[in-house]
């Protein structure tokens, strides 16, 4: 039985690591997107939801896991537990490794994908303010322009 539960955790990491191979890739692309100048928001909101569902499958993922791990945890704690599933100790280890490099990854490309998200936003609000001002300069122009009066000519001829 304890057999059967270790290769089902194992297959969960198995799974996670591809989950993550996947974000990663979901990560690329949005910072693609963000290199954009017309950026498509509807195509980076489709990205952000793809890769919360992602994120919803790796926590189902861990909580499966966890519940394996706590029905299996007696026999392996258990004198002669750890040599009898050696193998698949250290398969797990070695993709429990995977999972934290990618995982350390995931968290680069988050970063750096927030901080060329505050710089289009910076962007956006420098163009809004200086179409703001141009727009006053329009404006005031246009104001003074019209209360200008014209002035009749002061010289008028009166023959006539």
């Amino acid at each position: 039985m304890e057999k059967q539960y270790l290769a089902i955790m194992e297959q969960s990491l198995e799974k996670k690591v591809l989950i993550l191979d996947q974000i990663i890739e979901k990560n690329a692309e949005q910072n693609e997107m963000l290199k954009q100048e017309d950026m498509s928001w509807e195509d980076f909101d489709e990205n952000a939801n793809q890769k919360m569902d992602l994120i919803g499958e790796i926590e189902k993922l861990d909580e499966g896991f966890e519940e394996l791990f706590q029905r299996v945890r007696q026999e392996l704690e258990a004198e002669g537990g750890k040599e009898r599933y050696a193998d698949a100790i250290r398969r797990m280890q070695n993709l429990i490794t995977q999972i934290t490099e990618k995982s350390a990854s995931v968290q680069a490309q988050e970063a750096r994908n927030k901080t060329l998200v505050e710089k289009y936003f910076q962007q956006a609000r420098e163009k809004i303010r200086g179409g703001r001002t141009s727009s006053k300069v329009a404006m005031d122009y246009y104001k003074n322009a019209s209360w200008t009066t014209v002035s009749q000519p002061h010289f008028l001829d009166s023959k006539k």
